[in-house]
């Protein structure tokens, strides 16, 4: 059984939940764009838009094992347009793939740190923990997670508030 939050940490709880809510939706949309941003990049024929295996083939030059890069990456401002896809490694503005990839991760590791915090005030398993961290990098856990420790930790506050009225 874990153990409940310390007497002075209570009032602290809203603050850090709201936090974690606020960072599990943010880190969890951009997980979204990045499946969008890969599945276009490395599941997209860039010649027929039909979705293809990722595949590896051989070079023959070198007889090396490389990757098939047969999609599209996502170019902002550039001469294509405000956004535009454009065929992989053509990018010659803005690279916005690589941005949303880079900002993903980034938040990802402000979502772990509010993921700790809400675990550490309100003195979890550690197995909780290791639920939030998947939340940041499982497609749509982050909002499926945000809607269950929030309802628990409401639960908590509700008999915390009870049982203050009470005595």
């Amino acid at each position: 059984m874990a153990n409940a939050p310390r007497e002075k940490d209570i009032p602290r709880i809203p603050k850090v939940l709201r936090f974690y809510q606020v960072m599990a939706y943010i880190t969890g949309t951009f997980l979204l764009l990045l499946i969008v941003e890969m599945v276009l990049k490395y599941m997209v024929d860039r010649n027929t838009w039909a979705l293809v295996a990722p595949a590896m083939v051989f070079d023959p030059l070198s007889g090396q094992q490389i990757f098939a890069e047969p999609g599209f990456e996502i170019e902002a401002f550039g001469s294509n347009g405000f956004v535009a896809l454009v065929p992989s490694d053509t990018v010659t503005a803005w690279n916005l793939s690589l941005t949303i990839l880079i900002v993903h991760g980034w938040l990802y590791v402000i979502y772990l740190f509010a993921s700790y915090r809400l675990w550490n005030i309100m003195r979890w398993r550690f197995l909780d923990f290791l639920w939030l961290a998947l939340g940041g990098i499982v497609p749509v856990l982050s909002f499926v997670l945000e809607s269950i420790y929030t309802r628990r930790v409401r639960r908590f506050i509700a008999g915390t508030a009870t049982s203050a009225g009470a005595a």
